[in-house]
């Protein structure tokens, strides 16, 4: 080591890098090393991962970088329009630190991330524009401080009701604007042969991830929820060519998997579906702990996989205008978010997957602050009460600090679904 490096003063850019890289890795080599069974065709998405958080990889050099700051922004005309869409929702305890100097303390551990990691500029790819849906208040109101970074940012209005006609020519209208704006800032014309073939795409990407879905429902499950999780939160930023392409190479393993009856949990280990706050990369502090508490997640009801993937366009007249209204249909009819003033959408597709994937019990996880999951899960609670489903609540944050407290609660949890399982002679 040469005198010079001996000396070599940390920039703040470079210290984030570092803490930011040490996140990433402890969770990659966790998934890698930790659980039994590792999935050779998992690799591609542990060195995706890589690339982009700990060698600052830049993957769109040569595209139209579109924010955006929720799933409720049409990826398809995105691609249509020859740009990328690359979901802004951040998962870092770091940039959640950043961003706590910038928000109130109470703010949602999320929106503070992603408010910390667009403040430092120091992003692998920066988009060129941002689209915010008018879901989230926090998320709508932390606009305001994303503008002032330097970057240009376009409400995209949003009904907090879905079962009205009113709502929905609303968010009709609301996505012809979005198209027409898009449009004009690339410079390029949204046309029935390029919209078609996006729709299409998305929606082949869409079987793949119901393919996966599907093979989750067996006795013997195939694949860790976490690994699931970080498949799903790469179709945040991936190229959507690699993202399919790996994910076929998944398929064919997990097809093969099944038919050798590999299961990656043990015996008795219950299976749970996981809803409330969406985890996202490196966040997988609840999951982890559910699954290094021997229970496996089996499917989930959250806006960072099941819900990107849940639900198909339906298109009755392939003209562009019909195409538009048609994605606009689907982004509001199979939302379940809990920013909706009624929401037994959730509620019903929650109980669907723990009958479907035979599940033994729901965990529900709330971001401490994100108030709109924090209200709601007192109805979801009482649904499942009704139903016999057992029902486990946590609140967290980003913050390493919880982990023993959370552990011992879900330990005892799975526990409970275990001592049930015996009882019934499963």
């Amino acid at each position: 080591m040469t005198k010079a490096q001996h000396h070599h003063i940390e920039s703040p850019k470079e210290k984030q890098n570092r803490h930011k890289a040490m996140e990433a890795i402890k969770v990659l080599n966790s998934l890698r090393e930790d659980f039994k069974s590792p999935l050779e065709s998992m690799e591609y998405f542990y060195k995706l991962f890589e690339d982009v958080y700990c060698e600052h990889k830049s993957l769109h050099t040569d595209k139209v970088k579109v924010g955006t700051m929720c799933i409720q922004i049409p990826s398809e005309i995105i691609y249509a329009l020859d740009g990328v869409p690359i979901r802004l929702c951040n998962g870092f305890y770091t940039d959640d630190e950043i961003g706590s100097d910038l928000l109130p303390q109470k703010s949602c551990p999320l929106v503070k991330a992603s408010v910390g990691h667009l403040s430092s500029q120091n992003l692998t790819d920066r988009p060129d524009m941002i689209y915010s849906p008018t879901t989230c208040d926090q998320k709508t109101k932390a606009g305001s401080a994303i503008e002032s970074f330097g970057y240009e940012v376009v409400d995209v209005d949003f009904p907090r009701t879905k079962e009205s006609e009113i709502a929905r020519e609303f968010f009709r209208r609301s996505i012809r604007d979005f198209s027409a704006d898009l449009s004009q800032k690339v410079g390029k014309k949204l046309t029935r042969k390029n919209l078609k073939a996006s729709i299409g795409k998305i929606g082949y990407a869409q079987s793949l991830y119901h393919k996966l879905s599907d093979m989750r429902k067996n006795k013997n499950v195939p694949i860790l929820g976490l690994d699931m999780f970080l498949v799903t939160n790469a179709f945040f930023f991936d190229k959507i060519d690699n993202w399919i392409a790996g994910c076929e190479k998944l398929v064919k393993e997990l097809e093969q998997r099944v038919q050798d009856e590999v299961h990656v949990a043990g015996k008795i280990s219950p299976r749970i579906v996981y809803t409330g706050s969406p985890p996202i990369f490196p966040n997988y502090k609840i999951p982890m702990i559910i699954e290094e508490s021997d229970a496996i997640i089996v499917a989930d009801e959250t806006c960072s996989s099941n819900r990107m993937f849940n639900d198909r366009v339906a298109v009755d007249e392939w003209f562009v205008n019909d195409m538009v209204d048609s994605l606009a249909d689907k982004y509001l009819k199979a939302c379940t978010c809990p920013v909706f003033s009624k929401n037994d959408d959730r509620i019903r597709r929650i109980i669907e997957l723990v009958k479907s994937h035979n599940a033994d019990g729901v965990i529900y996880q709330a971001f401490a602050g994100c108030t709109v999951y924090e209200l709601e899960q007192r109805s979801v609670l009482e649904a499942m009460e009704k139903e016999g489903i057992s029902i486990l609540y946590l609140e967290s944050d980003y913050s390493p600090s919880q982990h023993g407290q959370l552990s011992t609660r879900v330990e005892a949890f799975v526990e409970s679904l275990k001592i049930k399982n015996r009882n019934k002679g499963v």
